[in-house]
């Protein structure tokens, strides 16, 4: 079973939708855009949400990093 993870590699504001992402194996924008869309619909309820998690989920081990360089650079 694979854990949740805030993500270190993949980070925007605390890496928990890059851990989301990884974890679903779904690419981490479109969670962010998902995020985003909720935030507007919800009236600030998945923000706070989102922040709650962020202190609640672990950052990934720095031994655990995966370098998925998607950009290719």
């Amino acid at each position: 079973m694979k854990k949740l993870f805030r993500s270190v590699t993949d980070s925007k504001i605390t890496g928990l939708c890059g851990g989301i992402g990884e974890w679903l194996g779904v690419d981490p924008t479109i969670i962010r855009v998902l995020t985003v869309i909720l935030a507007f619909f919800s009236f600030g309820t998945v923000v706070f949400i989102y922040f709650i998690l962020s202190l609640f989920v672990p950052k990934a081990p720095y031994g655990d990093m995966h370098y998925n360089n998607h950009y290719h650079y």
